[in-house]
């Protein structure tokens, strides 16, 4: 019989630089955002085969009656310092295109590339979060279209400062340029690669067009497989190649009782509720990134891991719940913890090993496109 190939599969982190990560609760072992507590995170991370570090970028709190992202750690600047401290590890920055200038970005992207050796990434986002940008004094386009149009440009333009070597004028929709340059281009030369986190229709093909990875909510592998077919498919019309990320919550130990005991300790007897329902409500009102009816079944979800799909039970269940995503053809999850740092050591003694038996192998890195 022949052997089973190994499927090339990433496995990332999301949301360490934001109090509570993903997880809306009020227990006190939750995750603390401190530099201090990130910095052992990124280099635990680093020493235990994890790819790729994936933050939120989170510009306002949830209201004065809840912790849950009450401090949020900025993503370029907690991207560079960790890059710093790190030394294999691809770790992305979460760029609002409202809120950053393209010049400026350009710069401030090329620099911590430099830093790494050529180990950051770029997530681009198009924002949502109407109290953002009201602090800002910014209006929230009524329309998704609007927002992408505006990151479409956004990018086009870091493209353009990141491959000309003279000096050029950009009179667009959003932006009014004059004589733009900017140096140093990124490590390699041209570019760094980029993920764009978005599960509307029109996050999904802004994506195709222009993102080496799909960073996308699903929820499981049976419809995710459909996800992925969908984005490639799309990308393929525009001769391009593009992967496919999501995200999931794991709560694992050695038993599946007790695995689901303490997901029902920390994400039901002691849910922030409040803070789930004005997640689920700005989400519902603001955002197309989860339909009606997923904000409806996923209440439960989202005071665990903010939506994302759980991966629950004994190490043996939750590598089988991950090699399902493999097999539906994604190419990689970034993951939250309760508690990043006390849960990724057992995560990584117990679960990656399990992973490899079952040919689902961490891969080598992305690169960007040229």
């Amino acid at each position: 019989m022949k052997a089973r190939t190994a499927m090339v599969f990433q496995l990332g982190l999301f949301s360490p630089n934001t109090e509570s990560g993903l997880a809306i609760t009020t227990v006190p072992e939750r995750w603390r955002a401190t530099w201090d507590n990130n910095l052992r995170l990124g280099r635990l991370a680093d020493e235990v085969g994890i790819d790729f570090l994936l933050p939120v970028a989170r510009w306002t709190d949830w209201g004065p009656h809840t912790d849950f992202h009450h401090s949020v750690l900025d993503p370029l600047t907690w991207a560079t310092g960790l890059l710093a401290h790190t030394r294999r590890l691809r770790i992305f920055t979460t760029v609002h295109t409202a809120f950053h200038h393209p010049v400026v970005a350009a710069k401030q992207l090329a620099t911590a590339d430099h830093v790494s050796g050529g180990r950051v990434g770029l997530n681009i986002v198009a924002g949502w979060h109407a109290p953002e940008y009201q602090m800002l004094g910014l209006s929230l386009p009524d329309d998704h279209d609007s927002r992408y149009a505006l990151a479409q440009e956004w990018w086009d333009i870091v493209k353009r400062i990141w491959s000309s070597a003279e000096p050029f004028d950009h009179d667009g929709r959003f932006f009014q340029l004059k004589r733009v340059i900017g140096n140093p281009k990124p490590y390699n030369g041209h570019s760094i690669p980029i993920i764009n986190a978005g599960s509307s229709p029109q996050g999904r093909s802004f994506a195709a067009r222009n993102a080496d990875r799909a960073f996308t909510v699903v929820g499981g592998p049976q419809d995710g497989a459909a996800v992925v077919t969908a984005i490639r498919e799309e990308a393929a019309t525009q001769g391009r190649t593009v992967g496919v990320y999501t995200l999931g919550h794991v709560v694992c130990r050695p038993t599946r009782r007790q695995a689901e005991e303490f997901l029902a300790y920390y994400s039901d007897e002691h849910a922030d509720w409040p803070a789930v329902d004005e997640v689920m409500r700005l989400q519902g009102l603001h955002a197309q990134s989860f339909t009606p009816q997923m904000l409806q079944t996923y209440r439960g979800r989202f005071a665990a891991g903010h939506g994302s799909c759980p991966l629950v039970g004994d190490p043996d269940d939750v590598a089988d719940q991950i090699a399902a995503f493999a097999a539906a053809g994604f190419d990689g999850i970034a993951l939250s913890f309760l508690n990043y740092t006390d849960d990724l050591g057992y995560f990584a003694a117990e679960v990656m090993p399990r992973l490899q038996t079952r040919r689902i192998h961490t891969g080598p890195d992305i690169a960007s496109s040229p």
